[in-house]
């Protein structure tokens, strides 16, 4: 199942140089409530389709936060990130799981078997915190999903704004990020004067990205007022 050869990318994003490892754990860690309810909203909304046989990719794993309850449901979870710090947090923090590995692995350059998985989830806005082609990430991740497999990717509904923004404010306090750029944030974007910027994708974003795939089936929704998803099936 595993691993098809295909040429490495080397990734030099802000998730693989700065907000990595604790770092990026301590970003959590200090998350508001509201913040909270959205972590375990989506994480719900994902754990309610995971079957007991079924073989699980996370996209972006960082230090494994969510595979201990995805390993719970699934036969067994595989996590993938560029950062090798985290992955080495997250092999430490998830030795205790017979069910799991982790793996430094590109997201646009996947070096598994076509249709491997059941469960492909691409959580936490992904699709943009990434910063790498869209339509190449969703291609990519179609490719190694079996027929009647699921796919996930979710972004940040606009009526959560406000608590995001707060909550990479609190990042920025504890010099996890830089300095907020209040000039520039806005409209679902936050730039830091360092260079980092998160953005997200809509709904509407979701269904250009979508449009014009064969044998799938899209749906799009919102929950918890705080996250969209779009869930693709492959036919």
């Amino acid at each position: 199942m595993l691993a098809k050869i295909t040429k490495k990318r080397s990734v030099n994003s802000y998730y693989d140089r700065i907000l990595s490892a604790d770092r990026l754990k301590r970003c959590y860690e200090i998350a508001p409530a509201r913040v909270q309810q959205y972590f375990e909203a989506e994480l719900n909304h994902v754990l309610k389709i995971i079957r007991r046989k079924d073989f699980v990719l996370d996209l972006g794993c960082g230090y494994g936060r969510i595979i201990p309850a995805l390993a719970k449901n699934a036969k067994f979870v595989y996590g993938i990130d560029t950062s090798l710090s985290s992955l080495v947090l997250g092999k430490e923090m998830l030795r205790g799981l017979s069910n799991v590995m982790l793996q430094k692995m590109d997201a646009v350059d996947l070096t598994f078997d076509d249709k491997a998985f059941d469960v492909v989830l691409c959580l936490q806005n992904g699709i943009s915190a990434f910063h790498v082609d869209q339509k190449e990430l969703i291609r990519e991740s179609i490719r190694v999903t079996k027929p009647g497999g699921r796919i996930f990717f979710s972004g940040y509904s606009e009526k959560f704004w406000s608590h995001r923004l707060e909550w990479f404010i609190l990042q920025s306090k504890e010099g996890l990020l830089g300095e907020i750029d209040f000039d520039k944030t806005r409209d679902g974007v936050i730039v830091c004067r360092d260079g980092f910027s998160a953005t997200t994708v809509s709904p509407e974003r979701f269904r250009m990205l979508t449009a014009g795939l064969r044998n799938v089936e899209v749906k799009i929704e919102e929950v918890d007022e705080s996250c969209i998803f779009c869930e693709i099936k492959r036919c």
